[in-house]
């Protein structure tokens, strides 16, 4: 949410919207996959997008076959995240994800099935 005030954006505590605001402000995330190579945390997101890379074909996410004639493939992109740690004591995390421009894709030709990701019950922190 940017440059919105807090009548319209139904914010009951000014103090700790601009607090969370000001936290994210002070991230540099990547846009971009030539972003990620140029920052100064690359060897992170390296690492990250290798650790992606390593769940995809481990869960067998894609089959690669031959590109018929006369379609385009889905293009894709990469997205970049820093998530805090779960601890005081432990670093930020940097998160890949490699996504299908799905906006292209069409039902039937480009896909058969939709998938539908489920949160690990240890992911969820308790307040």
């Amino acid at each position: 949410m940017r440059y919105v005030d807090c009548v319209s954006a139904n914010i009951t505590n000014p103090v700790a919207f601009a607090l969370a605001v000001a936290e994210e402000i002070g991230r540099e995330e990547p846009r971009s996959y030539k972003e990620a190579m140029e920052s100064k945390d690359s060897k992170k997101w390296l690492s990250s997008m290798d650790d992606e890379m390593a769940s995809l074909r481990k869960n067998q996410t894609w089959e690669l076959v031959p590109l018929p004639q006369g379609v385009k493939p889905v293009d894709c992109k990469w997205l970049f995240k820093i998530k805090d740690g779960i601890s005081e004591d432990e670093p930020p995390k940097y998160k890949s994800r490699l996504v299908a421009k799905g906006f292209s894709q069409k039902e039937g030709i480009d896909y058969n099935e939709v998938f539908s990701p489920v949160v690990k019950h240890k992911s969820i922190r308790s307040s």
